[in-house]
């Protein structure tokens, strides 16, 4: 069941891509999408915690500033920098940038808190680099400029996500994180976003979801009750449940098959075909990355999934206890 689990959640994440593209062509800004996800995630999580754990409202005073961190960094950069990529790049692409974060992650580790690492990291960034510049193409230059740059931010913002959240946060529940950096986020943005400049029956506006298949058109209310519940907080859930039931390496191996399936739903919904020389870079990309989340010898896994999702701490150690992931 573990792998079931985490399999439905790589699913889910994988298909989110691609909603979320069709509802910033039908009229809303990478901003405004993030803006109305983190708002919707934090009310869920908040009704949750209500039912389940109202201690969870009770913040520190030590842990405000770790979560305006998280909330400002980790989650409102992160989540707008991915948005405004994949309106510029392929769904597939911006996400297998996305997740070079795990090799941040590694590198940080090795260079500013000496930790001790595998020798197979530097195979994995071999990996990563090659299999990066063959997806992009460097040679012809086929991918939008500031798409990469966008998509690269994301990952820099979720590999500091991991990284204060492994060494600051790590004694909180993770729903308790979702609803406070979400919530954080959302105020942060709610300034930015244009919330105010949309029209008071936007949530009526056609969106077309037929993509390459005809046109098929649903109101903007159903892609981004797509985003909250299927594509943040469901898939979420499932990825909880298969870190309480699978080794953490494990876990967030298999959880890197988002990538494959956001390219397949990308390319079957949206007809984002890739070359087959770029089909065998993203191949190395993902061997890299998968390589690189084994390569830290305290065998601390992160999973790119959950932080782009609700963003909660998914650091997770292989010594522990199902109860206390």
């Amino acid at each position: 069941m573990g792998y079931v689990y985490a399999l439905l959640a790589a699913v889910l994440f994988g298909a989110n891509g691609s909603v979320t593209k069709a509802t910033m062509e039908a009229g809303l800004t990478p901003a405004q999408v993030t803006e109305f996800r983190l708002v919707g995630t934090a009310i869920i999580a908040g009704l949750v915690l209500l039912v389940i754990d109202r201690r969870a409202f009770r913040l520190p005073r030590s842990q405000w500033l770790i979560m305006i961190v998280l909330g400002v960094f980790g989650v409102a950069l992160l989540q707008a920098t991915y948005a405004a990529a994949v309106q510029l790049l392929p769904v597939g692409i911006a996400l297998l940038l996305e997740y070079t974060a795990v090799v941040m992650v590694a590198l940080v580790a090795y260079f500013i808190f000496r930790e001790p690492v595998k020798a197979r990291l530097w195979v994995a960034i071999a990996f990563v680099l090659l299999g990066l510049a063959v997806v992009a193409q460097v040679w012809a230059s086929t991918l939008d400029a500031l798409g990469v740059v966008l998509a690269l931010a994301a990952a820099v913002c979720l590999a500091l996500y991991f990284l204060i959240g492994e060494r600051q946060v790590a004694r909180t529940s993770p729903l308790a994180v979702s609803f406070w950096t979400m919530s954080i986020a959302a105020v942060f943005w709610s300034f930015v976003s244009g919330w105010w400049e949309l029209s008071p029956g936007f949530l009526t506006t056609p969106v077309d979801l037929g993509g390459v298949h005809g046109e098929f058109l649903v109101p903007m209310a159903v892609p981004l009750a797509w985003n909250i519940l299927l594509g943040s907080f469901a898939p979420f859930l499932l990825s909880l449940a298969a870190l309480g039931r699978l080794p953490a390496t494990v876990a967030g191996i298999t959880a890197s098959s988002e990538v494959v399936f956001a390219f397949a739903v990308a390319w079957i919904w949206l007809g984002e075909a890739l070359t087959l020389v770029q089909v065998i870079g993203a191949a190395v990309v993902l061997a890299g990355v998968i390589l690189a989340q084994t390569a830290r010898v305290s065998k601390t896994v992160v999973d790119a999934d959950l932080a782009l999702a609700t963003g909660p701490i998914t650091i997770v150690r292989e010594s522990d206890s199902p109860s206390r992931t």
